[in-house]
């Protein structure tokens, strides 16, 4: 498995998460807030929808997250004029100074958990995990459950031997 890309990438999502959960300790945040606050400053006046898609969210859940973020006062939530049935979205001052303390905490996570890497290593790997996830599209929905008995672990010794 040690081999495998795909396996080496969940373990260092894993480390990067639990890195992300420590640095934004005590500010009530938490990884898909961050992400939401983060598009709309980036967006400002961004339709609720269009930043649920950009950020893989169902409707239905971006609901309960804006609410969260509007009743925080980190968002303010305005009657789209262009499509009265939608909401646009706006970052408060409060918002604002919220994510850019958040950012300054992980930038800091980051570096520590990147010292060794140079600046070029830094920018090629993410170049590399951008190219992953544009080659990937659109957010693809979980699959279905696995029926009819326990998973079983995949044999790797054969596609390690090519």
């Amino acid at each position: 498995m040690s081999q495998r890309i795909g396996y080496n990438l969940r373990r260092a999502a894993a480390v990067f998460s639990a890195e992300f959960t420590h640095a934004v300790e005590g500010t009530g945040m938490r990884q898909i807030l961050v992400g939401i606050l983060s598009v709309v400053a980036a967006n400002p006046g961004v339709n609720q929808g269009t930043a649920g898609r950009l950020l893989g969210i169902k409707p239905a859940n971006m609901v309960a997250f804006i609410t969260e973020l509007t009743d925080a006062g980190l968002i303010m939530r305005d009657i789209d004029p262009i499509d009265r049935r939608a909401f646009t979205l706006t970052v408060t001052p409060r918002g604002a100074a919220l994510l850019d303390d958040c950012s300054q905490r992980l930038d800091s996570h980051e570096d520590e958990l990147l010292t060794g890497f140079t600046d070029f290593e830094k920018a090629t790997f993410l170049d590399f995990l951008s190219r992953v996830t544009r080659s990937a599209g659109p957010v693809r929905p979980k699959a279905p459950a696995v029926r009819g008995g326990p998973v079983r672990p995949c044999d790797t010794s054969s596609a390690q031997s090519r």
